[in-house]
């Protein structure tokens, strides 16, 4: 497997976004609150003109969440034809995938098995790659 990926973490651990799926990583300043909504959905942030739902990825999961600061990295991905930014601790590379996805072992918890594809081995050691979908679902999705 030679995919691309967007190394970042998330709730403490390496995870991996496909690259293919990110339009681009930004930082965000500014979120404007959105009434009665989950407290995994930040809010909303504003990119060329063009909003965005900003989704904090560890509440997401069904975690704690690191905290929120001015300038958190954010991943910008299309669901659906809606566009988010995943709020994630740090976003630091691009590199590839060097083996095929395997299962996450069961010590990752069922919020790491929801929101992930497998695990892969990248340069930097192994990282959890991220099913997008699943993860803007939110922790929800596990109740239904």
């Amino acid at each position: 497997m030679n995919e691309l990926l967007l190394m970042c973490l998330i709730a403490g651990r390496r995870a991996a976004i496909p690259a293919v799926r990110v339009q681009s990583v930004i930082e965000i300043d500014e979120i404007t609150p959105i009434p009665a909504t989950p407290d995994f959905i930040c809010g909303l942030t504003a990119l060329r003109s063009q909003a965005l739902t900003v989704l904090d990825c560890s509440l997401a999961l069904g975690l704690q969440s690191a905290g929120r600061g001015k300038g958190e990295r954010a991943a910008v991905v299309e669901v659906d034809g809606h566009l988010y930014a995943l709020l994630v601790e740090a976003a630091y590379d691009v590199g590839e995938a060097r083996s095929e996805p395997i299962a996450v072992p069961g010590g990752f918890g069922p919020e790491w098995q929801r929101a992930s594809t497998g695990m892969v081995e990248t340069d930097g050691g192994p990282a959890l790659l991220i099913d997008i979908a699943a993860l803007v679902a939110g922790p929800v999705a596990i109740a239904a």
